[in-house]
């Protein structure tokens, strides 16, 4: 009687145990409320705010990957303006990238500058409008969370965005702001690790605020040309 021969068992690579470690430690994420995609939105989120803060042109490439990583963990928890939000962060990303490189004098660098007064009253306008049209579409679809807040969250949210895309000081102050309600709002959501990375934002919007400060003090005052 021939003794049958097992068949030898496919050699496991370096790379199949890789792949089976992170599916391992997203499967321990998911068991404790979290995922690997916010936990990957979470780190390139406090880098990107950390190279903002320092005026790093890479924060840009981050933010862009970072509102991808958010685009799918907000559509799965029901916050569907913060998922719109990441759209749009999405797109201005793309904007501040090319205006920090070629929006300042002479298509050069652009510089930290205070916020003109009249755009205060622009942005406020811009604000309510927003806010009243976002929160009458969100409060209307289903499974939608805390809508009111959320969409004015939303829209403070971008105003500071852009603000921060022109350089403009005081886009901290409103970050500083937004991340206080924020943090509040996840953790209700019972989304930690993301009200975890809002906390740092808030500390990293204190430091950005300090530092951008200190950069307008040392930028060379402007000398008017004398009149021809």
């Amino acid at each position: 009687m021939r003794r049958r021969v097992a068949s030898p068992r496919p050699a496991t690579t370096v790379c199949d145990r890789s792949v089976g470690n992170v599916n391992a430690f997203c499967d321990w994420l998911v068991a404790h409320g979290t995922s690997c995609v916010e936990l990957a939105g979470v780190v390139l989120g406090i880098v990107t705010v950390y190279l903002s803060a320092r005026e790093n042109i890479w924060s840009w490439p981050t933010a862009l990957v970072n509102a991808a990583m958010f685009v799918i963990v907000f559509f799965r928890t029901g916050l569907y303006s913060d998922f719109g939000l990441q759209i749009i962060y999405f797109v201005l990303s793309m904007y501040g990238w090319y205006e920090w490189l070629h929006g300042g004098a002479n298509r050069g660098a652009l510089q930290v500058a205070r916020t003109p007064t009249k755009l205060w009253s622009i942005f406020l306008v811009i604000g309510l409008m927003s806010w009243a049209v976002l929160s009458a579409i969100t409060s209307r679809l289903p499974n939608a969370a805390l809508p009111y807040m959320d969409s004015a969250l939303v829209t403070v949210s971008l105003i500071a965005q852009y603000m921060m895309t022109k350089k403009y000081l005081e886009n901290w102050i409103l970050w500083i702001v937004v991340d206080v309600f924020y943090v509040g709002m996840f953790i209700y959501k019972k989304l930690n690790l993301t009200a975890f990375n809002y906390l740092v934002y808030l500390g990293l919007a204190v430091v950005g605020y300090v530092a951008w400060r200190r950069s307008l003090a040392e930028e060379p005052a402007v000398v008017p040309s004398p009149a021809a």
